[in-house]
């Protein structure tokens, strides 16, 4: 895996993206590869890219992209005003699965975490992915609080 590249995203890569998350059965968010939805999801990335504080990071293999991330960086007042990363959206294409990619992936994310001087790197997972909750941790995560989301739309 030493060809592995680790790169902001580009407008290009934009259709793997939406690819990898479309084809994720047990994400539950409604991603989809029809072009009717494309503009949506260009909007977003237009968004993102933007962003003083998001990036949307790409793994790519052969030319070809086989992984994604999102990096979020906040301040809030605890902890005495620090900085921390919440890492989202980890996405790993299916056939490139247990390959060592998202090890990749989540090392780099911690690495600009601390280049980035943050306190904390944090992210959540879906509790129907067992499999990745044990990823984290072997990742050096650490199960620490329950999470709560209400949908609007």
């Amino acid at each position: 895996m030493t060809d592995l590249i680790i790169r902001r995203a580009h407008e290009e890569d934009l259709s793997a993206i939406v690819a990898m998350f479309a084809d994720d059965q047990k994400g539950g968010h409604g991603d989809t590869t029809d072009p009717e939805a494309y503009e949506d999801y260009l909007r977003a990335f237009h968004m993102i890219d933007a962003s003083a504080n998001e990036q949307l990071f790409v793994a790519e293999l052969d030319g070809e992209v086989v992984g994604t991330f999102q990096l979020l960086y906040t301040r809030t007042l605890t902890s005495r005003g620090s900085l921390a990363m919440i890492i989202e959206a980890v996405q790993t294409r299916s056939d490139m699965r247990s390959r060592g990619i998202g090890g990749r992936m989540i090392d780099y994310a911690v690495q600009e975490a601390r280049r980035h001087d943050c306190q904390l790197a944090q992210l959540t997972s879906n509790a129907v992915r067992t499999d990745a909750h044990r990823f984290y941790e072997r990742q050096g995560f650490a199960r620490s609080h329950a999470g709560f989301k209400m949908k609007l739309k």
